[in-house]
């Protein structure tokens, strides 16, 4: 959707973050800590384009590893607190930015997007 990637986009020029980059973060802040593995699985990417993912995230110090708790061999990826930062500021960008979108609806037009929020939301999860 042209919106999801408009919201996806709404950062400042000065940020030197991917939306690839932006993602990983955002899923990280919803799910906490993941493997390498499911994190590629969430964001339906392949397990060595994560890891490159990672490393750059590691080495701006938005990411850190740590062993697996079971299984010594896998690697567990986690924010950082200047990451969470991040997130937080991106969310609150994207939320003025669509908050602002919205104040210039016509109360008509919120009540259509109010009333079609549920199939939308259902469309999305397909």
């Amino acid at each position: 959707m042209r919106l999801a990637r408009r919201l996806r986009n709404e950062r400042d020029a000065e940020d030197d973050l991917t939306p690839n980059q932006l993602a990983v973060l955002g899923t990280l802040a919803r799910c906490g800590a993941l493997t390498i593995g499911e994190l590629a699985g969430a964001e339906k990417v392949q397990p060595p384009s994560m890891t490159r993912i990672v490393n750059c995230l590691v080495d701006k110090g938005l990411l850190q590893r740590r062993p697996h708790p079971g299984d010594k061999r896998v690697v567990v990826v986690s924010l950082t607190d200047e990451a969470r930062a991040v997130v937080l500021e991106s969310r609150r960008r994207k939320e003025a930015w669509l908050n602002k979108q919205l104040s210039e609806l016509s109360l008509a037009e919120r009540r259509i997007l109010r009333d079609a929020a549920p199939l939308l939301e259902r469309l999305s999860q397909a």
